[in-house]
């Protein structure tokens, strides 16, 4: 089957669990055709140099500036208004490549991807949705995980629906299982890069810090004040700043230092949460102020005991955080890690009944975490 797969660029999570998906897409034999924004379209492009039934189309996608650990909205603002007049052309030429050059796709995937959802809306094809978004719109979630977000859950939750309406059927990871309200709908686990599912634990004594604003020297200047031994990632250089070693990006190094670890502090973003949770390493969650995906993630890792989530960086936090991390490994104990069979099983029975032009299923046969139940037809929870 020839599949078009959209791979949003913000945040290189999405990347990497792309990787996974194309891999398996590509061992089942199908031929694929990648559009893909940012840092996500190099690593990509790299991982699959020279590997044939594959190509990728560089595009223009959103770009996020941050202050400290919020995203600045002005900058935000003016980047991509800046940026907009190129990008635009830019993506109308893809768009052109992509729809006369003969590639003709006949299903299309996305990872919370708008342009991979536009072709399919204007081909009329069927769009499987794949990606840890949708939880906020397709699950129900108890008022003390979102009850003093006020409106902006609320807003957050159109504004998820609206990035990817009307799929053939989504597909959603999570490390936390919620019910499921809306058909259409398989909840999955985390969907792990090789390296993760290859990885030992062995802990260690430092901490593993993971920052995704460059710009964030305070963070530096706080975790140097305190009695640990901190590698940090994200910032953009190398160097020591006594009890705080910053390193370059190296995926080899990254996992190692994972897998090592003490703990985590991070942000709220998915794709490294559901990494620590699998390997079992505790986590403290900063959470991007305003991005209430990462604030419910956090939510949810301090709820099962995983960890801690607050709201902004407070040095007696991280001192309290790490003086309990035995109790969040033994809690971390009892989670049963996953591979991506589950996730692989159910987009493989996807791509079947596409071939077989079957209707948009509402619930789907293959085993997972949590599906969608016709509550007329059946009584208790999700399976």
């Amino acid at each position: 089957m020839k599949i078009l797969y959209g791979v949003v660029g913000e945040g290189m999570g999405h990347a990497t669990r792309s990787r996974v998906l194309l891999e398996h897409l590509l061992t089942l034999g199908h031929t694929v055709r990648v559009v893909v924004s940012g840092r996500a379209h190099g690593f990509l492009t790299a991982r699959f140099q020279g590997r044939d039934r594959i190509r990728f189309e560089e595009i223009s996608g959103l770009v996020l500036g941050f202050e400290g650990n919020a995203v600045d909205k002005s900058q935000t603002f003016w980047r991509n208004l800046e940026a907009l007049p190129e990008g635009v052309l830019k993506n109308i030429a893809v768009y052109r490549r992509v729809a006369e050059d003969g590639f003709t796709p006949e299903l299309v995937i996305s990872d919370f991807e708008s342009f991979a959802h536009l072709y399919a809306l204007n081909h009329r094809l069927p769009l499987i949705s794949i990606d840890n978004m949708q939880v906020l719109n397709r699950c129900a979630h108890d008022e003390d995980m979102r009850g003093d977000f006020g409106s902006g859950f609320q807003l957050a939750q159109k504004l998820v629906k609206l990035k990817l309406p009307g799929a053939y059927h989504y597909l959603v990871t999570s490390f936390f299982f919620p019910k499921v309200r809306k058909p259409r709908t398989t909840l999955v686990p985390p969907i792990l890069r090789p390296e993760i599912l290859s990885a030992r634990r062995e802990p260690g004594e430092h901490v593993l810090v993971y920052q995704t604003a460059t710009s964030n020297q305070a963070l530096v200047d706080a975790l140097s004040a305190l009695p640990f031994n901190f590698r940090v990632y994200g910032l953009g250089r190398e160097g020591r700043l006594g009890n705080v070693e910053m390193k370059a990006f190296s995926e080899v190094g990254f996992v190692d230092d994972l897998r090592t670890a003490r703990a985590v502090i991070a942000g709220g973003g998915f794709s490294l949460m559901g990494e620590a949770v699998n390997l079992r390493v505790p986590m403290l969650s900063l959470p991007i102020t305003g991005q209430y995906e990462q604030v419910l993630n956090g939510r949810y890792l301090e709820r099962l005991g995983y960890g801690v989530c607050l709201e902004s960086f407070q040095p007696d936090g991280v001192v309290d955080f790490l003086s309990r991390t035995d109790d969040f490994a033994q809690n971390l104990s009892r989670y049963e890690p996953q591979d991506n069979r589950l996730v692989l099983g159910c987009l493989e029975e996807l791509i079947e009944r596409r071939a077989r032009g079957e209707h948009r299923p509402d619930r789907l046969d293959a085993p997972a975490m949590g599906k969608w139940m016709d509550p007329k037809l059946a009584e208790g929870e999700p399976v």
